[in-house]
């Protein structure tokens, strides 16, 4: 076992928190149990490349109790709870991650988890298989299966698939209704805000959003933005999403136009520089900018510090920028706000996406001999799983189909 954590004397306050993760994770403890139980994953080596949080710890949980042995580092160089590091590496766990990573340290821990020869890779945006693909193609040939938790990594997977280079076969896991209509939906929306929030202690009662975006993830943070009373705008690039967001009550305008109304600004659109250079100098004295998708480049952050005149740390990850005499203010360096600023998304949602996680681990191995290089979908039985397993840890109770119900469903003659 080898680690490199900020302080492994946070570990017993890490396991305090991944105790109360645990409770809020009911649906990931049945696969847990189960998997203790049957052991579907001894024999195999796992590297993840995810935020290194609490709940993340829970899903390493579950793997090491099916029995993988795994190596874990960060996606991102601001997602990593330190006392969570700390506790998974005094669990036994290689874990290489601390809040504040250097680049070199990135891709240094990237290579640690690699140097341990994993199998199977988990992956949140794709880093992870990237690197391996152009640094350790001699590693491809011993690899089974990976999974990728989020949209921009799916992206950049079936991208890979349309060019041929693509040399091992990934579970596009967010594309389950179970992650991406409730991890992207109900937690980004959530965990967005309570990043501002924490960032600026603003209130958003009154204050124009804009919301770059209006995929899964932009409909979660502009509801939630609506519900704390703010007056939302939504800027698109796709024509069919800009008029969802107009049937669903927001204002719905170029990010030119938006730019020069908006108070505080949250980019979740897997692009480049959704908001630019150009967008900013446009912008109001006081704006704030967030970014909630994976990469830092939605907010053209090179751009704003060559313009500004000063940058001054006024927050913990919360910069002021003076840009030809307006203040614009920045949170967590223009990374995923929700897990500099904040925690990430609340447990239980990410319960749905580490079940997802798991499940597609196992469902990789079993069908190992049948997967060719591509991007693939679990099967709807797992996704209705990972419901079932929700509905019941939150004791929910649904109905079944009768006999006639189901003969009706399968038949076509009756009619008026």
């Amino acid at each position: 076992m080898a680690y490199e954590v900020k302080d492994i004397k946070l570990a017993p306050q890490g396991l305090k928190n991944i105790g109360w993760a645990e409770a809020q994770m009911g649906a990931l403890l049945e696969v847990k149990e189960r998997f203790e139980k049957e052991r579907p994953l001894s024999g195999y080596r796992i590297g993840m490349a995810l935020h290194v949080t609490k709940e993340t710890a829970v899903l390493v949980r579950t793997l090491v109790a099916g029995g993988a042995e795994v190596a874990i580092t960060s996606c991102n160089p601001l997602s990593t709870q330190d006392d969570a590091a700390a506790a998974l590496a005094s669990e036994g766990v290689n874990v290489f991650a601390y809040k504040g990573e250097s680049t070199e340290d990135y891709y240094r821990f990237l290579d640690q988890v690699i140097d341990f020869k994993p199998q199977i890779t988990i992956d949140d945006g794709m880093d992870l298989v990237t690197r391996v693909h152009t640094k350790y193609p001699q590693l491809l040939s011993d690899m089974i299966c990976g999974c990728e938790e989020t949209t921009t990594g799916v992206i950049r997977l079936r991208a890979m698939e349309e060019e041929g280079a693509l040399k091992y076969p990934i579970i596009a896991v967010n594309d389950c209704q179970t992650k991406h209509l409730m991890d992207n939906y109900y937690g980004t929306g959530q965990s967005s805000l309570d990043g501002v929030i924490r960032a600026t202690n603003l209130l958003i009662s009154g204050k124009i959003v804009v919301v770059a975006g209006y995929g899964n993830c932009g409909k979660g943070v502009a509801l939630r933005a609506k519900g704390l009373g703010a007056n939302v705008i939504v800027t698109e690039i796709d024509s069919f999403r800009a008029l969802q967001a107009k049937m669903d009550g927001y204002r719905v305008m170029k990010m030119e136009q938006a730019a020069r109304e908006g108070d505080i600004f949250i980019t979740v659109s897997g692009n480049l520089h959704a908001i630019s250079s150009e967008h900013i100098r446009l912008m109001k004295d006081g704006a704030v900018l967030a970014n909630s998708g994976h990469f830092d480049h939605e907010i053209d952050v090179a751009g704003l510090k060559q313009m500004a005149s000063d940058v001054q740390r006024i927050r913990p990850l919360f910069d002021q920028y003076i840009v030809e005499g307006k203040r614009i203010y920045l949170c967590g360096e223009g990374r995923l706000v929700n897990l500099a600023c904040a925690e990430g998304h609340p447990s239980m949602v990410m319960s749905l996406s580490f079940c997802d996680q798991s499940l597609g681990v196992e469902w990789g191995i079993h069908n190992r001999e049948a997967l060719e290089p591509k991007v693939y979908k679990l099967p709807q039985e797992i996704d209705q799983t990972v419901a079932r397993l929700q509905l019941e840890a939150m004791r929910v109770s649904i109905d079944e189909l009768t006999a006639e119900q189901k003969e009706y469903l399968s038949s076509w003659q009756t009619g008026t």
